[in-house]
């Protein structure tokens, strides 16, 4: 968070550190949820829960909105907690985490690094919302995805790797829960070893912030990016 959004010493991370730090915090999350005895559901996966150490290695870190259970059950929730931007649609209306709702928010970590933007940003100036996932969802279907990539690194980075991050960030970003992957695709299409799969205008037309709307949530009012909210129980937000 302090490196992509801070200008104290106007430090930039190249395109190779940030690519390295996704694949660290993927393979992270892979290992919470199938790899452990139990299953972990972070539950506020977000930038500023990224640490990096010396050699700019990322470390997912603050588990304070954790949970765990047994593999092969599901975690019954009634309170919807996390940042709003990473929060899933289906999290929103039931209250129930899972690993596929990490993916929601790991997508939205994915867009947040790479083009160095938060997943909603309040316009004062034109009193609009700019929701990241519908930003760059636009530029995916005008074939301008790469303009969308943090200009602080002014065209020194790997297109390739850069569009498939992308891409992969509007995939675990999909509202609907059956078309995101898991975190064993994730880690396999970020190491090369499973293509990724083809995104279609038919799959791929959604508006995230008008379903977030029509769940009942304002982003412009509860888009603090560094603070955990919690919304309270599922009857007491609908």
């Amino acid at each position: 968070d302090k490196y992509l959004y801070s200008d104290v010493d106007k430090i930039t991370v190249s395109w190779a550190q940030r690519f390295r730090i996704i694949k660290g915090i993927a393979t992270g999350l892979l290992y919470l949820h199938e790899k452990w005895e139990k299953v972990v559901v972070h539950r506020d996966i977000k930038a500023s829960n990224v640490l990096l150490d010396s050699e700019m290695n990322g470390h997912l870190g603050d588990f304070g909105l954790a949970r765990l259970y047994d593999h092969g059950t599901d975690l019954q929730t009634t309170h919807v907690v996390g940042t709003m931007g990473y929060l899933a649609p289906e999290l929103v209306s039931t209250g129930r985490a899972s690993p596929l709702t990490d993916v929601f928010a790991f997508g939205a970590f994915l867009l947040e690094v790479t083009c160095a933007k938060r997943p909603v940003n309040n316009n004062i100036r034109d009193n609009n919302q700019v929701v990241l996932v519908d930003w760059v969802l636009e530029h995916w279907h005008k074939g301008s995805l790469a303009d969308t990539v943090d200009s602080k690194l002014h065209g020194d980075y790997n297109v390739d790797e850069a569009c498939l991050v992308l891409k992969l960030g509007l995939l675990c970003s999909h509202p609907f829960t059956n078309v995101r992957p898991n975190m064993q695709e994730v880690v396999r299409y970020l190491d090369g070893d499973l293509p990724l799969p083809e995104l279609t205008h038919t799959d791929m037309s959604f508006s995230l912030l008008s379903l977030m709307q029509d769940e009942g949530f304002d982003p412009y009012v509860l888009s603090y990016p560094s603070s955990k909210i919690s919304c309270g129980t599922i009857s007491g937000i609908s």
